[in-house]
């Protein structure tokens, strides 16, 4: 053993053995500190914990399950007594009893939750008389959770149109068997609703055990049945989904052991009135929907527009994400969306109602409407994904969805031939208002493209402002280190906004990965690739990309490729003016992007190291003296020779060459496009042309006996209008008009309704409407 090792081992015997004698412990300090010694999981790594760290602030295997509840999850690296009472609380409120294994391993039963998102929970060992350990638990929408957590309804179209004309006989589901460790389980059916008045404080979500469906069921992983209608008025729940649970517990007991299928329409079980003619049993409902949403508040006035086009779908990353249940990169079947390839939801829920965005595109990359086809994009009253602070209605995470939006497409279009009234409600959103966002980007040794078009080269060492926002409390900071003689790099960038939870990502050691920490907590995305944070989400489906988003739409995304980090900004217009740091100051002036942060601009030396006070990313190797680097001015075609030759790569500067690819791939992706807004067919006459964009053709022609009046052709102009008239239909013997700019929910004709025999359906698709 060398010296510096002992002498290391020595000063740790010797911190420990002061800390204990000062009696500090993380009880109670998890996340903070304890006197001169740290209870943050980072600080395993600076040798700086308390003795007790890992017998009070827990790691948990696996961390993350539905949020339904159920899931069996082990305590590691701390032993329990076989005489503990274990009781695990979630979020101050929920307890559900826990156990000790054979290995003294303890265990908690998440339980059933009406959010997503990470939950903390405490453990008592003493049968809930004191709670001194603390953890936390990863709750996830279902529509996110891996299929092999879940039991499968097996053709899960039969499941949704039971009952329905021709669909009949038996049902079969099946399980991992390793769910739920028992001989024997119940299979029970759980249904939703939510109650009081809609938008008042009484509102309230409800799940509720209904009735077993069978007993003592020798648990290998499948069961059939033949349904009957639901007895003891149970019909009238209409959204549920099945549990598998162990037969010791009795029916209908809260957060045991279990897994579930996955929430759906409960056709199999409605009453005979349903069975005896779906379509009029349907077509009421649908009626009565229409009736109950007319007295609503108008959501569509608060949520954003689309995306005109697929690319820019893709790239707004800021503000839109893909919809799991219509993904073109996952090949999904797109069920509710015919003529789609895509779906993009946008991420945060509209301010006041909590309402969601879906845009859907085609395979020529334009935007589907509903005034063209039943698979066009549709706005929520209840966004899929729910929104903080979660619990409440409209808010409960794909279960509010499902109520308020799903169901009533169920009744409107898939149960009956009423699509017009769902329509009505749920009309697509163009794209006329859409802005495209900004982006900013630095990689190599150090490169920056500004939001305004400026490139430059800065070797700085330290810690640098990227982006600030005063007036949307936003700030984004970069860390640079040495590579070699002048050169540096960026390896790693800080972030929040407002109140949000700080979110790090910087490069590692050893394997080709990023690692993303939430206030100086590492993240796991073994498990889920999505996170609901305070304030902020993030994304990470590979462990070399990492996509951070904020509630004001700017985006963050950072890519690793090989050992060249890049790290681009995405901001939406609300932002002009009013951003200042190393990537500039976005308001399509360029001369003034390179400006100190007194507002003098400058050419030759910078100015935007961050002083020690104002660092997001506080650890105890954050730089004491930050440098000041020089600017270098570059034209774009040099970055790869630059790189090459200061830093001695070819390795880096192949990667700076495929990285600025990247950007100016995005930078064409946002390119702002006019629309000139949706054309309705005119009365009795048929249009050819679904795409509304600039140069977008569009013809009318008539129904027999009837002559057009107006342009028969219309062309989508740079100005943004249409040229020629107004098409309308004219008969032989009785003149009749119709506008063609009414929107989406102008005149249509209603669409047929989709039958099991002509529709394929993924049933995991079938909460993502």
């Amino acid at each position: 053993m060398d010296t510096y090792t002992t002498t290391r081992l020595v000063l740790l015997l010797l911190l420990s053995s002061f800390y204990s004698a000062l009696g500090q412990s993380c009880e109670g300090n998890c996340g903070g500190s304890a006197g001169l010694c740290s209870c943050l999981p980072t600080c395993e790594s600076l040798k700086d914990c308390c003795a007790d760290y890992r017998d009070h602030c827990l790691e948990i295997q696996p961390y993350s399950g539905t949020m339904f509840g159920g899931t069996d999850f082990v305590v590691l690296h701390t032993t329990f007594s076989k005489s503990d009472d274990i009781i695990c609380r979630f979020n101050s409120d929920t307890n559900t009893v826990g156990y000790v294994d054979g290995s003294n391993r303890g265990h908690c039963i998440s339980p059933l939750l009406y959010e997503s998102g990470w939950v903390p929970f405490t453990i008592s060992t003493n049968n809930g008389t004191t709670f001194t350990r603390a953890g936390r638990w990863l709750s996830v929408h279902t529509g996110k959770l891996d299929s092999r957590l879940k039991a499968v309804l097996v053709n899960a179209t039969k499941w949704q149109y039971y009952g329905t004309p021709g669909v009949t006989g038996s049902l079969e589901m099946t399980w991992s068997t390793s769910m739920v460790n028992a001989d024997k389980v119940n299979i029970e059916l759980w249904g939703y609703r939510e109650t009081g008045k809609s938008y008042s404080n009484d509102w309230e979500a409800e799940w509720k055990y209904l009735y077993t469906l069978a007993k003592d069921h020798s648990n290998t992983g499948s069961f059939s049945f033949v349904p009957q209608p639901a007895q003891n008025g149970f019909s009238a729940w209409e959204l549920g989904m099945l549990r598998i649970s162990s037969s010791v517990y009795p029916d209908g007991m809260w957060n045991v052991e279990a897994t579930w299928t996955e929430d759906h329409a409960l056709a199999w079980h409605l009453d005979e009135k349903f069975r005896k003619d779906s379509a009029a049993w349907a077509k009421e409902k649908c009626l009565a929907w229409d009736k109950y949403e007319t007295q609503l508040p108008n959501f569509l006035q608060e949520i954003i527009d689309c995306p005109c086009t697929l690319a820019q779908a893709r790239a707004d990353t800021g503000r839109y994400h893909t919809d799991y249940g219509c993904d073109i990169e996952k090949g999904s079947v797109c069920t509710y969306h015919p003529g789609s390839v895509h779906c993009v939801r946008a991420i945060q829920a509209s301010p006041m109602y909590a309402a969601g965005q879906q845009c859907c595109y085609d395979s020529n990359g334009d935007q589907v409407l509903t005034g063209d086809s039943i698979g066009g994009s549709t706005p929520d009253r209840a966004h899929d994904w729910g929104s903080p602070p979660y619990e409440r209605p409209p808010r409960i995470p794909g279960q509010s969805h499902w109520l308020y939006d799903v169901l009533s497409f169920y009744y409107c279009c898939l149960w009956s031939d009423n699509c017009s009234y769902y329509f009505k409600h749920r009309p697509s959103s163009g794209c006329q208002k859409y802005q495209t966002p900004r982006s900013a980007v630095v990689f190599g040794d150090p490169h920056f493209l500004t939001f305004d078009g400026i490139s430059y080269s800065f070797n700085g060492k330290g810690e640098y402002t990227l982006v600030s926002s005063t007036a949307r409390n936003l700030t984004i900071q970069g860390r640079t280190e040495p590579v070699t003689g002048q050169s540096t790099k960026m390896t790693a960038v800080a972030m929040k906004e407002e109140s949000s939870d700080v979110i790090e990502v910087r490069m590692v050691s050893g394997p080709n990965r990023l690692e993303v920490l939430q206030n100086q907590e590492t993240l796991s995305f073994t498990e889920q690739s999505w996170m609901d944070l305070h304030g902020v989400f993030v994304f990470s489906p590979v462990s070399t990309n990492v996509t951070v988003m904020f509630p004001s739409g700017a985006g963050v995304e950072v890519r690793l490729r090989g050992d060249n980090m890049a790290t681009t900004v995405l901001l939406p217009a609300q932002f002009t003016g009013i951003t200042l740091g190393l990537m500039g100051r976005m308001n399509g002036h360029a001369p003034d992007d390179l400006t100190l942060n007194n507002g003098q601009t400058f050419l030759f030396h910078v100015d935007w190291s961050c002083k020690n006070t104002e660092i997001l990313t506080i650890n105890k190797t954050q730089y004491a003296i930050l440098l000041l680097g020089s600017i270098q001015l570059l034209h774009i075609c040099s970055f790869f020779r630059y790189d090459v030759l200061v830093g001695r790569s070819l390795v880096l500067g192949n990667a700076t060459k495929m990285l600025y690819q990247s950007h100016i791939a995005l930078v064409d992706d946002l390119k702002s496009v006019v629309s000139c807004g949706y054309l309705a067919p005119p009365s009795n006459g048929m249009k050819n042309g679904t795409a509304y964009l600039q140069g977008s053709r569009v013809v009318f022609s008539c129904e027999e006996d009837y002559s057009l009046k107006g342009s028969s052709e219309r062309v989508c102009q740079p100005d943004g209008q249409w040229s020629g008239q107004d098409a309308a239909q004219t008969s032989r013997s009785t003149h009749t008009s119709s506008s063609s700019s009414g929107g989406p929910q102008g005149n249509t004709r209603p669409a047929r309704r989709h039958s099991p025999t002509s529709v394929s359906w993924a049933f995991h698709e079938a909460s993502s409407k």
